[in-house]
């Protein structure tokens, strides 16, 4: 049984931003917040609090989240993020078990063709429950590889379908459901309300840049049901933002990851996996969302230009990480 929740008693903290005191020992201070004690507590246990949740955050004035910050501030001034569009970042280091950006993080966004991984994942879920009547079948394999690399909103919604007949046949809901009964510490902003309409047109299904943070970090960790599988075929060579057409990035590096793109969102959330000059793994969490309220009138002009923004905040990430590990 793979289940990943916070205890009701600390899942609600009650200050999101106190800074950590790294120097002092655990339980020394009586006025941590439930927050800063529940970071300390996942730096001392390598970052396997609770089930593995990445939870640490990185705010120090020279930190990647400054830098990034400022990067999109000057792209908003060049008109490269327009001033009425929102973003959330999100960055986390499993080499050294750190968040570095958490920028609107916990806000849920639009989710577009991001929430195909998760679609998939329940349907997972579904597959472990005796009598459930889901098999992953070579048929079902092929229908995933459409919904996840080529984007197959048809594909997608059949699994969704296949999903919510296993599970009371409500409808999407019932693959929201799926996932909140297994791992609610994961998919906390997470809503799955309709089927992706004809033409692409889905702006009603939500989650937060911290729901794929944490889910990403269980895929790795494999502390998912068919982790290993979900991690390949998300890991086929797609049009990612992350990684292609990003100068710094060597052609070598690997990306398992998810895009979303609709006339309000561009986004792209996944895992890049590259090497220190030891051949040691150095993976780390790249997820970035722009939405906007309405309909952009140059689809393809639009998320293009949003595309390279998020290429550029990329390549801002990967140089820090090539720094900090000495990546090659």
């Amino acid at each position: 049984m793979y289940k990943l929740l916070l205890p009701s008693s600390i899942a609600t903290p009650t200050n999101e931003t106190t800074p950590i005191d790294q120097s002092q020992g655990m339980g020394t201070n009586p006025h941590l917040s439930r927050r800063a004690f529940l970071e300390q507590l996942t730096l001392a246990t390598g970052g396997l609090l609770l089930g593995g949740l990445p939870e640490v955050i990185a705010a120090a004035p020279n930190s990647l989240q400054a830098q990034v910050s400022a990067l999109v501030k000057r792209m908003r001034a060049e008109g490269r993020i327009s001033s009425n569009e929102r973003t959330s970042w999100s960055i986390y280091d499993f080499s050294s078990r750190q968040k570095l950006v958490a920028i609107n993080e916990d806000i849920p966004r639009q989710a577009a063709s991001m929430i195909k991984p998760f679609v998939a994942q329940a349907f997972f879920y579904t597959t472990e429950r005796r009598g459930s009547g889901l098999q992953y079948t070579s048929s079902v394999r092929d229908i995933m590889e459409r919904s996840i690399r080529h984007s197959s909103n048809t594909a997608t919604n059949e699994l969704m379908q296949m999903v919510s007949r296993a599970n009371g046949n409500r409808g999407p809901g019932d693959v929201e459901a799926v996932l909140k009964k297994h791992a609610p510490g994961v998919f906390r902003e997470t809503s799955i309300v309709e089927y992706i309409p004809a033409g692409g047109r889905t702006y009603r299904n939500l989650a937060s840049a911290h729901d794929y943070s944490r889910f990403l970090f269980a895929l790795w960790h494999s502390r998912l049901p068919q982790a290993q599988e979900l991690r390949e075929i998300m890991g086929l060579p797609n049009h990612d933002r992350i990684t292609r057409r990003v100068s710094s990035i060597p052609a070598n590096v690997r990306v398992y990851d998810k895009t979303g793109s609709t006339a309000r969102l561009c986004g792209n959330m996944g895992i890049i996996e590259c090497q220190d000059s030891r051949g040691r793994p150095r993976p780390y969490t790249f997820i970035g969302i722009i939405e906007r309220d309405n309909r952009t009138e140059s689809y393809t002009s639009w998320i293009t230009a949003r595309s390279n923004a998020m290429r550029s905040v990329s390549n801002l990430v990967y140089l820090y990480m090539k720094n900090r590990h000495q990546l090659v």
